[in-house]
Order: C-alpha cells, then structure tokens, then sequence
C-alpha cells in the first residue's frame, strides 16, 4: 500500500482530492449533482413576468444554475414520452364515425389490406400429405412371391407440385413480369360489386327560422302528396315539393300556444297538429281551413303522433298514450296506453296488414302495442276502454327512445335509437320479442327512417363522444356497413322526413335550416297506389 500511494499515481488522486475539497469549501460554490436543491424550472411565461416586476437583479436573489444533462423521464410510454404518438383516451375506444367514410373508400381499404396480407405474409405451399400406414401383419394378406421388376428405372415424377412440372406451366411466377404475386393480380382483376355514389351536398337549402332546438318534439313531416310540413313557433308552414311554394296553414298566437308536432295522415292531406299545451288540431292541408280541435287533448304538451288509417294517437308529457277516432266528435278518446313512467317522445305504427304501435320513452323504455282488438264503430256508444298492457316491453336501451323505424322490406323488424347516454341503433324481432343486433353510432340518435327503394337506413345524430357530430348517416342492412355519412348541419340533427317517392329526405336542427339531401336510388318497380278513408278526392261524384 506505501508503494501505492508513493506512486505518481496515487499522488495525482491526492492532489485531485484536495483540489475537489478546496472547491467544495469555497462560498457560493454548487456541488456537481445538487438534484434535491434545484428550483423547479419555470415556464416562459412565468420568468417574463417576474423579471420585469422583480426589475434588476438584487444581491440576496442569486440566478440559479442549471445543468446541462437533460435526463427525461422514462416512467411512462416512451413514444408518448418523446411525443411519437399521441396519448389514447378513453373517447377514442368508442368507434369514430367519419365524415368521409363511404362505400367506396371501405371497399378499397379492404381490398388493399387483403393484398397487403397476400404479398407481406402469403400463404405456405402445399406440403405433401402425410404417408398411408402399412397394415400390420395382423391385417396383411398371405404372403405370396414377389413379381420381378427392375431396381432402376427413369420416369417423370408423378407429383405435379415439384418444380419440374411446375416450370412448364406458362402462369408460373418466374415467367411473369408483374411485381405483384398471382393471388394479388387475381384479386385485382376480379369483378367488385358496383357501389352508388352519394352527393354529401344538399341540393336545396332552406331558411327555417325559430325551428326549436328540443330532442322531444317533432316538428317536420312529409306528406303522401308530396307537401312538407314545418312547426316555427306558433305557425305551421306547407311547402309544395312541386312548385316551391309556401303556404301558412296555422297561427296559433292568438291562443298564446305553440306548435310541439306534427303528423300527416298516411294517405291525403290532413295534418294533426299537436301543441306546447296540450291542444289537438285537425286541420284540412287542401282547404287550410281546420277541421275538429281537440282542446284538452292532455294535460301536457304533446311531443309525438302516429296515424293508423282513421285513428289518431298521439303521446305526451302526462306518459299516456291517447287513441282517438278522428270521425268521431267525441273529445274523449277511446283507448288509453299506459306503459310509461316519464314523457312519450316516439310512436310509429307497422305497416304490415294489422298494424302493431311502437313507442319510446324518457324512462328509456320501448314499447309494443297491439290494438287489433281495440277499434270500434264510430256510432256505437261503448264507454272508453281500459288500459291493456303492453305486448312487448324492453329495456336495453340506457337513454331517451325517440327514433323509431319500422322495416318497410320485413314484417316485424322494428329499429329504435337511443340518446345521448346510449348512443346505440338496436334492431327487434317484434314477433319473437328479441333483440337480433345493435350498432354502437358514438353519438346521440335522434331519429330512423328506412328507405322504402333499398335495404337501407338512415339515422341522424346529435351530441357525440367523438369529434365527428351532427352527421346523417345511410346504413346497409343486415350487414350494418356505412353506405355514406353526410355533413352540412352546425346543431344537431333533430328532425327527420323521407319523400313520398322515397328518393329525398330532408333534415332539420337547431341552426334553423332545412336541407334536402338525394340519399336513396329510385326504386325499380312503381309502388302500387293504396287508398284511404280519408282521401276526400275519391269520394267525389
């Protein structure tokens, strides 16, 4: 150890040493690895503020110093950490409905990813099959002599895989000058199914001021006589698709009342017109003139209506559900439903032979009615009927039920639409009484409508979990593949109605515009004409 430290070695470590403490002990020195000591570093913000109120630099505040190792810290993600990537929330689990999502684009993802999967990772070549096991001498026949052949003898192999055979053939690989593989070309060569094209433009817009921005009313609806419908405030606007006109069928401002929804007959031109308080009005679209008022309707206002050839039910915020002969004077109605616990905001009927009658609910409920057995004559004098129960009830949905949809193409699929804590299109087996399927759309659903042309549906939604909102999308069914996605509106997109010839719908939010969008082909066969009782024109002489 003496030699040691009588080295020139050992004397070079002393003297560094006390190089060090003489350093350490000098006043105002910073050792070399102060971690614990070191401010925390401000902020460009923060230093720019406090050194123009601090003004010069005093003796007391000394001006820290910082080193120059950068060590980041490597608790987390590294490519979060470095800013590779960004970080994943919880929002982005739910599926991201996309504005620019169509058919097409689908169509070519997937066949890019299929040649993708052929030319990265294609499939092994066959392999020869696994060889016969010989009988055992238990199982053998007798032995017998063997016949004489020759040991060595020159044939063509008899497997077609080995490259011998394989190098004849004109479509190998070695012999094609092509850069991708033969099941890719296959691939891109074969026929694809044509796929229309949907204009994401509306072709018409119109201004709809004072059009209520609620998720419970239901102020547009399109006639059979191709007449659109519009509740502002107190009024009620008809707007011939024919010529562009516009007409004011109601003002109910004198009553200090305000329209809440609006339902056309089936067939012909009469319009129930529902209101904040709780008023029924019968009104004749040809003539505007109207025809019978209801005036203590409910208690409530009235949010929905459904017609059923002559019976008229409409739902409220009192949870009833009234059904009313609209031949019949009467102010009372003839059947009352009662399966809700809170506001009704949805009723459709089927369109099957014998009608059944779908409602939804703020309770989150949707209900199935059956009332074959619940229409009377008009001159009979039977009392009001009691209350039957519903046929079906469910309760998957987990928010307000207001999007209804009855499919046109098979009897007893019912689709229904939950809100903004839903966010979900489910799909119904009326007859059966389950559920076949659901979609998870990412944002509120505010209304359905099938398309009576093709196996389609569209929905519009309102409130999104996802930075696309506000959007109409077209559905394919059963497949419940996105046909396309249409943007334009700044609210959300609180009303629905299809054409009579079931080519144009027209959507309408809170931003106060009506827009008519070409969403559906044409149909391929006429829809044969259907008639009604309350079509007045066929009973002319």
């Amino acid at each position: 150890m003496s030699a040691l430290k009588n080295s020139p070695f050992g004397k070079r470590m002393r003297k560094d040493q006390e190089q060090d403490a003489t350093r350490r002990n000098r006043p105002g020195s910073t050792t070399a690895f102060p971690a614990t000591e070191y401010p925390a570093t401000p902020s460009l913000e923060s230093s720019a503020s406090t050194s123009e109120s601090a003004g010069p630099e005093s003796p007391s505040r000394q001006r820290p110093d910082y080193g120059d190792r950068f060590v980041p810290s490597r608790s987390g993600d590294m490519r979060t950490t470095f800013n590779l990537k960004e970080p994943e929330s919880p929002s982005k689990k739910r599926p991201v409905i996309s504005s620019e999502t169509d058919a097409v684009k689908e169509q070519a993802n997937n066949l890019f990813t299929s040649i993708l999967h052929t030319e990265v990772a294609p499939s092994s070549p066959s392999r020869p099959g696994s060889p016969v096991r010989q009988p055992t001498a238990s199982t053998s026949t007798l032995p017998s002599t063997p016949s004489r052949k020759r040991l060595f003898t020159y044939s063509t192999p008899s497997n077609p895989s080995t490259p011998s055979r394989t190098l004849d053939s004109p479509h190998n690989e070695a012999y094609q000058s092509s850069p991708v593989r033969g099941e890719s070309r296959l691939l891109l060569e074969s026929p694809r199914r044509s796929l229309r094209s949907v204009c994401k433009t509306p072709y018409r817009v119109l201004d709809a001021p004072e059009l209520a921005e609620d998720f419970y009313l239901n102020l547009v609806d399109w006639s059979s006589t191709n007449v659109l419908g519009v509740g502002l405030g107190p009024c009620v606007y008809l707007w011939t698709a024919y010529n562009a006109t516009v007409n004011k069928l109601c003002d109910l401002s004198d009553s200090s009342d305000v329209v809440s929804s609006l339902s056309w007959v089936k067939q012909g031109s009469i319009l129930a017109v529902g209101t904040l308080s709780g008023r029924l009005h019968i009104y004749d679209a040809i003539a505007l003139k109207r025809l019978r008022t209801y005036p203590k309707a409910h208690t409530q206002r009235i949010g929905c209506m459904a017609w059923n050839n002559y019976t008229l039910s409409s739902g409220s915020r009192d949870r009833i559900i009234h059904h009313r002969d609209v031949r019949d004077p009467s102010p009372n109605p003839y059947q009352k439903s009662a399966g809700h616990r809170q506001e009704v905001c949805g009723l459709k009927y089927s369109t099957q032979a014998d009608p059944l009658l779908a409602s939804g609910g703020n309770d989150n409920k949707v209900c199935i009615w059956d009332l074959r057995s619940s229409q009377r004559d008009p001159g009979s004098v039977t009392p009001e009927m009691s209350t039957q129960p519903p046929l079906w009830k469910f309760h998957e949905h987990t928010a307000a039920v207001k999007a209804l949809a009855w499919d046109p193409h098979m009897p007893g699929l019912l689709a229904t639409g939950g809100g903004t804590q839903d966010k979900h299109i489910r799909f119904w087996n009326t007859q059966s009484g389950k559920m076949l399927n659901q979609l998870d759309t990412g944002s509120q659903v505010c209304n359905l409508v099938w398309s009576i042309t093709s196996h389609e549906l569209v929905s519009t939604h309102g409130f999104s979990s996802t930075t696309a909102q506000n959007q109409i999308c077209i559905w394919k069914y059963p497949s419940l593949n996105m046909v396309a996605s249409l943007t334009g509106h700044t609210n959300r997109v609180l009303y629905l109605a299809m054409s009579p010839e079931g080519e144009t719908i027209v959507t309408g939010a809170g931003d106060e515009t009506l827009r008519f969008w070409n969403a559906f082909p044409k149909a391929t066969t006429p829809k044969p004409a259907v008639d009604s009782a309350l079509r007045y024109d066929k009973m002319m002489r």
